[in-house]
């Protein structure tokens, strides 16, 4: 008999694990807009962790350190396994590594997926909200603010579907916020070690039952100062 895993994830990230999915894991979504939020998330987290009614080999949790929200979060029955990253975009390119050798070259880069743009949590979908209710004069102000570091609008493609009208859309939305359009390769590498192993400390945070999620868990090196 296989091992038994059980999910929580994010809309976002649960789009690349469903086709990915052991046969007979569980998994529940929870709410993109949680990530405003750090504290509520993590109070989630716990919630939803605590409300499984029996143990599991591992529950992964499909976030990174996520402004620290999943810090403090203590495994009940069963251990949790936690991509060692900072955010889902590194999910989305394959590693932790991937994420900062993007972030070297285009620092000003606003990252973004099929997920994404079909939860709608971006601050282009915040722009129209912001037309309706205060005007294009106020909102022009909001998006200049939001984008004024930013350069290039990027789709990551982990080829697990077909992209062409999210590339349409990112197209659009680049050209008209006056950033550079770019479609970049993402990977499932990272997702299907969540899901099948192998949880090296390098890529994983393993957390034993009883035992809690810390900073230096992320950070070994600046939580040993």
């Amino acid at each position: 008999m296989g091992r038994r895993f059980f999910v929580l994830a994010c809309a976002t990230v649960i789009e690349e694990m469903v086709p990915l999915m052991p046969e007979g894991a569980g998994y529940e979504v929870l709410d993109f807009g949680l990530h405003v939020n750090p504290e509520q998330l993590r109070k989630i987290l716990q919630q939803r962790i605590d409300a499984l009614k029996e143990p599991y080999d591992a529950v992964i949790l499909g976030y990174g350190l996520c402004s620290q929200a999943v810090i403090g979060i203590q495994a009940r029955q069963s251990p949790l396994v936690i991509p060692r990253v900072d955010d889902c975009i590194a999910i989305f390119l394959g590693s932790r590594d991937a994420h900062r050798e993007q972030h070297s070259q285009e620092p000003g880069t606003y990252y973004l997926t099929k997920g994404w743009i079909e939860v709608g949590d971006t601050p282009f979908t915040e722009y129209e909200r912001m037309v309706q209710q205060y005007g294009r004069e106020r909102a022009d102000r909001f998006i200049r603010l939001m984008l004024a570091h930013y350069t290039r609008l990027a789709l990551i493609n982990t080829g697990q579907y077909e992209l062409e009208k999210y590339r349409e859309y990112t197209r659009r939305t680049a050209e008209r916020f006056g950033l550079r359009y770019e479609e970049i390769p993402g990977s499932t590498a990272l997702i299907r070690k969540m899901l099948y192993g192998p949880w090296t400390p390098e890529e994983f945070v393993v957390v034993p039952p009883g035992a809690m999620v810390r900073y230096e868990d992320f950070f070994p090196s600046e939580g040993a100062r």
